[in-house]
């Protein structure tokens, strides 16, 4: 068994529920399933347009996950108030604006310090760990530690962007950010195009770390694989890392 947790993210599997307007397939039984398979968590991000995740699945799937509940998203208006009334286990807080694809970059940390430290200890109060998407920066974990976040999520995009033409060269900062965040006792976490060809490596080469957050790569396998197949690899993934 691997020390890093596999959190699944289910937007790619709203979506596809979404296109039909129906309720098929339904989230609550696939994550029920994700947990039977292996699954160490379960994550969302439901963005204001709704168009995957909604902000009743907070509350559907709070009633179900037994392991963890993991909600992503911009801290904003109806987004704060779901989180604050649903209570996950772990709010990871991204700076995606309405509308943005899909997450890209991590927080200014310092910048927006102000911002974030307001947002950050209502979720504290109410007993909800956080997490903030980071660059590999070891300004923004300073900055993140100063704020009150209890984890960073790591953006891997970058990573897995550069990882077949040079896998030593794309994990590098990664791990050189990774061991200056365990040095200051700040929670980990990664996510974002990790799949089953770079997850070992770069599990592998960050030392501390305590979560992934896989959904896209994840759903896209399992039409091939099957759902428990797909869960049963990447968690193979992670051992083979430890």
């Amino acid at each position: 068994m691997s020390n890093v947790r596999l959190s699944v993210n289910l937007n790619k599997v709203a979506l596809i529920r979404n296109s039909r307007g129906a309720d098929y397939p339904n989230l609550v039984k696939v994550a029920q399933d994700c947990e039977r398979f292996g699954a160490e968590g379960i994550t969302i991000h439901p963005r204001p347009d709704q168009r995957h995740a909604r902000y009743q699945d907070v509350f559907d799937l709070k009633e179900v996950v037994t392991t963890e509940l993991n909600i992503e998203g911009y801290p904003e208006g109806r987004f704060l108030d779901v989180v604050l009334e649903a209570r996950p286990d772990q709010v990871t807080l991204v700076p995606d604006k309405p509308g943005q694809l899909t997450s890209d970059h991590g927080w200014d940390t310092v910048g927006e310090a102000d911002f974030l430290r307001s947002v950050l200890e209502p979720f504290t109060a109410a007993g909800i760990r956080t997490s903030l998407f980071v660059d590999p920066d070891e300004k923004m974990i300073d900055g993140a530690l100063a704020v009150g976040a209890d984890r960073i999520e790591f953006y891997t995009g970058p990573f897995a962007n550069k990882f077949a033409q040079d896998p030593k060269a794309a994990v590098a900062d990664f791990t050189r950010a990774c061991t200056y965040a365990q040095s200051t006792g700040i929670g980990i976490n990664a996510g974002h195009d990790l799949n089953l060809d770079n997850l070992t490596f770069f599990a592998s080469h960050m030392p501390g770390l305590m979560e992934v957050s896989i959904g896209h790569a994840l759903v896209t396998d399992a039409l091939y694989l099957g759902l428990e197949e797909t869960i049963k690899r990447y968690l193979k993934c992670l051992a083979d890392a430890a």
